[in-house]
């Protein structure tokens, strides 16, 4: 809409005039000093207050002469050469420093005919809440981006990966082999064999050690995400967009390593894209027409059978070509048995460390023969949630196979214990075991009916009947028995309550 000038009152431009001159003289009175300079950056007028700070008692010697010549550190002619402001700068001076702000002065035709600077504070202190707001807030993005920084390194090394087994010492030969090439790496093994641990290690290893390690669990996020969350996103690119757009992993791990876990979960869709970026190396964001470059190297894992996905037609024959270039596998834990004793104590260690601070776990003979035959469907991840477990309810450092027992296998779809080749070994050890140290009880049999019992149903049948003939001894007293059978009094009574026990 266009305004109507000849609507504007007589008065009009002496208004202006007299607003712009109250604005200046506002300045001028308020600042610790005013000057102006003409298209050359010559001085036509200083007041006498900042004339003196620069040595000049009378205003008039300063004028004419270069911005320079009568304030050394002045960037006016900056401003007057680019016609653009500094709208507060701090400058240094032989005495203290001043912060000051420098504006163009521009004729009817936007011509640059020179520039007016003022000196708003000689005492930096007046500005101190705003420094100090700006200190913090910078000190909070250095500290954010290294916890960033941190996090996207690799926090296990091949030193993590325990064990000196045959099957573990050919695996960590391959790792490291892997490490001081650029090819893709696929990871292969049952959950819980230490895949990510082999990811981390290979990246750490590498020369791309000092850049990114960017992680995505395929499996855990939706298909409708996943595009997004490899790839990014331009603002506004899709409904519940972050208006500032969004950064994809590729991206993030540019320079670096992106792991990609559990990758046979992939949707075929995704499959073609990923395949694309991994020839082409580069990509566009969703909504966005930008390419980005991304010089990424990729580690994938997963637990699937990628050959059987591929003949099924749910996993691209060529993306699996493409990351089945340096294939690695990750022995199960039944594989290398005799690297159960050294996983179990550097657990044990490091669980102590977390949850009993200066405690020193002991693993019993009998308990170590409990671990060893026992088949580990879960792998480590189900020896540490096991030995984990046995830490936080233990009374004692000393870890026997009695105590060790109800954890085994307990809530693992597959952990009941089978009759194979083992031949009921854990029953046998169980019957052969010493009791408890002070225990009335000893021999108590387990699992005597022909039937088939299982490993949980065994080991409850056999708490039960330790508890109740321990207390029948003790004349019913918890305290008593607690004490005799080296159980804590909360624990004792939490299990005569779980199995309905009568005192």
């Amino acid at each position: 809409m266009m305004t109507d000038w000849t609507g504007l009152p007589a008065n009009y431009n002496d208004v202006l005039r007299r607003a712009m001159d109250s604005l200046f003289r506002t300045f001028e009175n308020f600042s610790e000093g005013t000057f102006i300079v003409d298209a050359d950056a010559r001085v036509v007028w200083i007041n006498k207050r900042y004339a003196a700070r620069f040595g000049f008692a009378d205003p008039q010697q300063a004028i004419g002469r270069d911005c320079e010549a009568v304030i050394p550190n002045s960037l006016m002619r900056e401003v007057v050469h680019t016609g653009k402001p500094i709208l507060l700068d701090i400058m240094e001076t032989d005495r203290e420093p001043l912060v000051v702000t420098r504006l163009p002065l521009k004729d009817d035709a936007g011509v640059t005919v020179g520039a007016v600077g003022f000196a708003l504070y000689d005492e930096l202190k007046a500005l101190t809440p705003l420094f100090s707001q700006y200190s913090r807030l910078q000190q909070e993005l250095i500290a954010t981006r290294q916890s960033l920084a941190q996090a996207r390194r690799a926090r296990y090394t091949f030193g993590s990966f325990v064990g000196t087994s045959a099957a573990s010492l050919e695996v960590k030969r391959q790792a490291r082999r892997a490490a001081q090439l650029e090819a893709p790496v696929l990871l292969l093994g049952e959950t819980g064999t230490g895949k990510e641990l082999l990811a981390h290690a290979i990246h750490g290893g590498s020369a791309r050690a000092h850049q990114p390690l960017v992680s995505v669990n395929v499996a855990a996020i939706p298909d409708t995400l996943l595009e997004v969350e490899f790839f990014g996103a331009a603002p506004g690119a899709y409904t519940g967009a972050d208006r500032k757009g969004r950064v994809g992993k590729f991206e993030l791990a540019n320079g670096g390593t992106l792991f990609l876990d559990e990758i046979g979960d992939m949707p075929l869709a995704l499959q073609g894209k990923l395949l694309r970026v991994l020839q082409d190396k580069e990509f566009e964001p969703l909504g966005s027409n930008r390419i980005v470059r991304a010089d990424v190297r990729i580690i994938a894992a997963t637990s699937a059978d990628l050959p059987a996905l591929v003949a099924a037609g749910r996993f691209r024959p060529d993306l699996f070509y493409r990351l089945n270039v340096l294939t690695i596998h990750a022995p199960a834990l039944r594989e290398r048995a005799s690297d159960i004793e050294a996983l179990a104590y550097a657990m044990l260690e490091d669980l102590a460390a977390q949850a009993r601070g200066g405690a020193h776990f002991e693993l019993h003979d009998d308990a170590l023969r409990l671990l060893c035959a026992y088949h580990w469907p879960g792998n480590v991840r189900e020896l540490r949630n096991t030995l984990e477990r046995a830490v936080m309810l233990s009374d004692s450092e000393y870890i026997d196979a009695r105590m060790l027992a109800p954890f085994i296998g307990s809530g693992q779809p597959g952990g009941t214990v089978s009759h194979d080749a083992r031949g009921g070994g854990e029953r046998r050890l169980l019957q052969a075991g010493a009791p408890a140290q002070g225990s009335a009880v000893t021999g108590t049999d387990v699992g005597t009916s022909a039937d088939p019992v299982t490993w949980n149903a065994a080991m409850a049948a056999f708490e039960k009947r330790f508890l109740s003939d321990a207390l029948r001894a003790n004349g019913g007293r918890v305290i008593d028995t607690a004490k005799q059978i080296g159980m804590g009094r909360a624990t004792l009574y939490k299990k005569i309550a779980a199995h309905g026990i009568d005192v």
